[in-house]
C-alpha cells in the first residue's frame, strides 16, 4: 500500500516544482506587467504649414533601459514639424481636454515638442489649436489605428511567441527578468517596435506588422 502511494506523491511533488517555470513560459504569465514603455496610438494632421502628431504614451519613472520595469504614468506627446524652416514660438492647445502650452524646439529631432501627463487618452479624432506669432490654425488630428491594428498587449504576445528562446533565457525561478518597450510606429504604414531588454545590457529589437504581428526585422544590440 505504501509503495503504491509513493509514485503518485513523487509525481505530484515534481509537477509542483515545475509549475512556476511552466507558468512563466506559458500563456498564464502576465508579461504586460513588464512593459516599461508603450505607445498605443498616434494622431496625425497635415497642413500647408506644418505636420503635427499626438502620441499616447505610458512610460515608467524613472526611465531607464535596465531590464527592470517601474510603475508607469500616462502622457501625451505632441510633435510639430514646420514646412518652412523658420524659427517661431509655437503654442498648442487641446481645448476640450484642457491640455496645452508652449512647445520647445528639439535640435536632435528638428521639431517643436510638448508633453503633458493625462488621466485618459483621446480616441478617434483630436482637435488641436496651433498658434505662432499672429497666426492660429485649428486642425483635426486623426488616429492612424484601424480596426485591424493590434493592441499593445497583442503585439507583445506576437513578439513573445516569436522569441520563445530569448524569453526562456530571461526567466529565472519562474519569473521573467527583463522589460519590454512596445511602440506603435507610423511611416508608410503602421508598424510595432518591440524591444526586449535584459538586465545585462542586451536588447532584442523587433519590427512587426501592426495587423498580423509578423516579424519583419530583428536586431540584437548590447550597451
Amino acid at each position: 500500500m505504501l509503495k503504491q502511494m509513493k509514485k503518485p506523491y513523487l509525481l505530484l511533488l515534481l509537477f509542483a516544482g515545475l509549475l512556476p517555470a511552466l507558468t512563466a513560459c506559458g500563456k498564464h504569465y502576465d508579461y504586460t506587467a513588464h512593459i516599461s514603455e508603450a505607445r498605443s496610438d498616434i494622431f496625425r494632421a497635415e497642413t500647408d504649414e506644418f505636420t503635427v502628431t499626438l502620441s499616447c504614451v505610458s512610460r515608467e519613472y524613472p526611465y531607464g533601459s535596465d531590464g527592470i520595469a517601474c510603475p508607469k504614468s500616462d502622457l501625451i506627446e505632441i510633435s510639430l514639424v514646420p514646412v518652412a524652416a523658420i524659427a517661431a514660438d509655437y503654442e498648442v492647445r487641446v481645448e476640450e481636454e484642457g491640455w496645452g502650452g508652449d512647445m520647445s524646439f528639439r535640435n536632435a529631432h528638428g521639431d517643436y515638442f510638448f508633453s503633458q501627463g493625462v488621466q485618459r487618452f483621446p480616441r478617434g479624432t483630436v482637435s488641436l489649436s496651433i498658434k505662432w506669432g499672429e497666426n492660429e490654425r485649428e486642425v483635426a488630428a486623426t488616429s492612424v489605428r484601424t480596426d485591424q491594428t493590434l493592441s499593445v498587449s497583442q503585439a507583445l504576445g506576437k513578439a513573445i511567441a516569436a522569441e520563445g528562446e530569448t524569453i526562456r533565457g530571461m526567466t529565472k525561478d519562474g519569473a521573467f527578468c527583463g522589460e519590454f518597450y512596445v511602440r506603435l510606429l507610423q511611416r508608410d504604414k503602421c508598424y510595432y517596435y518591440v524591444g526586449i531588454v535584459d538586465r545585462e545590457g542586451e536588447t532584442v529589437s523587433l519590427l512587426l506588422d501592426s495587423e498580423t504581428g509578423e516579424v519583419l526585422a530583428r536586431r540584437s544590440t548590447r550597451t
